[in-house]
């Protein structure tokens, strides 16, 4: 399972609906995604293929969706996540089996 399938778990989406999602966003065509999941989705996508490529157009865009501080979050949190992949790309380190960020039982 991959974090961004073991989020949507944690977020409340039962098995179905997460493979449904996932389906849909592998697709490419998040022409039905809401307007700020859809730029969301296109900053994630550009920063993953292009980071270069990423402009003050594509920054005004993303400002007038999210407003600054949100979309600075955005920058910020898609650039990590990708700095992480690439880390564990590079050490072959395989995904966790389990959900690790279902919060752990109270005692």
């Amino acid at each position: 399972m991959g974090h961004s399938e073991m989020l949507l778990a944690v977020a409340g989406l039962k098995q179905d609906e997460v493979a449904a999602r996932v389906r849909r966003l592998a697709a490419g065509d998040w022409s039905g995604f809401p307007p700020a999941e859809r730029a969301a989705l296109e900053l994630s996508y550009k920063l993953s293929r292009d980071p270069a490529g990423f402009t003050a157009a594509d920054r005004a865009a993303l400002t007038r969706v999210f407003g600054g501080h949100r979309a600075a979050d955005l920058v910020w949190y898609v650039s990590w996540c990708n700095y992480m992949t690439r880390v564990a790309d590079a050490f072959q380190l395989p995904l966790e089996r389990d959900n690790v960020f279902t919060p752990a039982p109270k005692r």
